[in-house]
This record gives structure tokens, C-alpha cells and sequence, in this order.
């Protein structure tokens, strides 16, 4: 059985509901916020897929790890949502691989990470290790802005006491997006925006964007190298050529659609029941 399991009705979870009546699918569709383990997932079991589609991405890894616990394949895995939901072990992973990416520096005091911004040079960009929509991100250019940013997280709490710091890349106004199904690019869409911060829910322009073999292989590489079924990887363009940005493990597609007008919804439970 294919389940679909969600906490909020987004564009999203609506286009996999009527992909799957389009195809005459059996579903189990359930908002997951009035659901608790184990008692009303008694239909999930082994050799099931599930997609998890909590918009929380704390609910969505302990929604897949219990269904995993029961044999049933989750899109995405739980080790997948781990890894991309923490910036930091995404980079460490690219780095290993040899996936280009800006430069970053982790810091573990406010010393030392105005020491790693000044290391890269100025401007740098301040990003929480998890976290998405583009919140709380800081592009600094000074050392007075530094220790700002610095001191106002030292005040945050337990999980801004680790510094994450990537190299500011100058995008003339744009970046990329791919979403991925099964390690291959499903839409490719340009992000044009004024503001730093190319992100579709923050304003950002979106319109398809044609794949060329450089490209093509870099985001390959990326895939195989984070695993996952369902990815959505950002792109920059540099004068030495594409860098890795981000890689999100629950991606929003809506924007995709509209730049490109592929159903994505209907590639993902074409690709859902083929796991079935």
C-alpha cells in the first residue's frame, strides 16, 4: 500500500492526492497531526512505501524512523533527512566526495568564528545548521557586523553555539534549483531576485533553466553522493564554475511546477509505486 502521510494541506500534498486519483491508486492519506503511533498506523506494514510530508522536519524523521522500524520504505530515508537537515554534515559530505561548494568554516566559541569569517574575507554568510525558507540567514561585511551577529547568537540558544560560515558567492542575481527523483534531475528552474537571498518564498522570480552535460553531471554526483529518493539541490554559478549551496531532503516543488509546468507530483508516485 502507498501511504501519504502530512500536517498540513500545502500545494504539495494536494498534487500527490490527485496524481494518485488520476491513477486509480489505493492510498492511505492521513494528516498526521491527529494520528499517534502505534495505534493508527495499524495498515503500514513491511514492503509499504510512505511519503512523509510533515512540514516539520523534526515530525517527518521520527514519523519515517517508526515506519522504517516496521519495514516500510519511507521517500525520503530517515539517514537522508538527517543528513540534509543539518548543513554542516552536508558540507563535510560534498567535501569528502570532492563536490565543489563555497568555502565554509565551522566555529565552536565566538572567537573563533569571527576568526573564520575573517579567514574567507568579507562578505560572509551566517547560516544556522538547520533550517530552510532562507530564516536566519546573515550576510555579513565587516568585522563590526561579525561580532554582532556573533553576539546575538551566543544568545540564541544551544543550537546556534555552533558557528556554520560559507564564503558570500557574488550569483549576479541568481541561483539554481533542481528537484530530483531517483538521482536524476526531474526540473531545473533559475531563481532571479534583487535581493541576496534567491529564494521563491522570498520573492525570487522563478523560469526553467536548460540542463547542459557540466551541470548534469555535477547534480549525478550530488545525488549519489547524499542518497535519498526525493532531493532538491541548490546551484550557484562562479567563475570557476557550478558549486554545490544546499541540499534539501523535503523539498516544497510548487515554484518548480510553475517555472516549468512538469508534474513532479505525478513523477513522484509514478517513482512511490514503483518501489512498491
Amino acid at each position: 500500500m502507498l501511504h501519504i502521510f502530512y500536517s498540513r494541506l500545502r500545494m504539495e500534498e494536494k498534487a500527490l492526492f490527485r496524481a494518485c486519483e488520476a491513477r486509480a491508486l489505493k492510498v492511505d492519506f492521513r494528516d498526521a497531526g491527529g494520528l499517534s503511533w502505534p495505534d493508527d498506523f495499524a495498515a503500514a506494514a513491511a514492503g509499504d512505501v510512505a511519503l512523509c510530508r510533515c512540514v516539520s522536519q523534526t515530525q517527518n524523521i521520527a514519523l519515517t524512523q517508526l515506519l522504517e522500524s516496521r519495514g516500510v520504505r519511507v521517500i525520503n530515508p530517515s539517514e537522508t533527512l538527517l543528513l540534509c537537515g543539518d548543513k554542516i554534515s552536508t558540507a563535510a559530505l560534498l567535501d569528502r566526495v570532492g563536490i565543489p561548494q563555497p568555502a565554509w568554516r565551522v566555529a565552536l566559541s565566538s572567537e573563533s568564528a569571527v576568526k573564520a569569517a575573517e579567514t574567507l574575507g568579507y562578505p560572509v554568510v551566517f547560516k544556522p545548521a538547520s533550517g530552510s525558507w532562507g530564516r536566519l540567514l546573515a550576510k555579513v561585511s565587516d568585522r563590526e557586523a561579525c561580532e554582532a551577529v556573533v553576539e546575538h547568537k551566543d544568545h540564541m540558544g544551544p543550537a546556534h553555539s555552533v558557528f556554520f560560515i560559507q564564503q558570500y558567492v557574488e550569483k549576479n542575481g541568481f541561483d539554481l534549483r533542481a528537484v530530483m527523483i531517483g538521482g536524476k534531475t526531474a526540473t531545473l528552474m533559475k531563481r532571479s531576485s534583487d535581493h541576496w537571498i534567491t529564494n521563491t518564498a522570498r520573492g525570487a522570480t522563478p523560469e526553467p533553466f536548460a540542463l547542459e552535460p557540466e551541470l548534469e553531471d555535477l547534480l549525478n554526483r550530488t545525488a549519489k553522493a547524499i542518497g535519498g529518493d526525493f532531493l532538491a539541490v541548490d546551484v550557484f554559478g562562479t567563475e570557476s564554475g557550478w558549486v554545490i549551496n544546499e541540499v534539501n531532503g523535503q523539498p516544497e516543488f510548487h515554484g518548480s511546477v510553475a517555472a516549468t509546468g512538469i508534474d513532479v507530483a505525478g513523477l513522484m508516485i509514478d517513482y512511490a509505486v514503483g518501489l512498491l
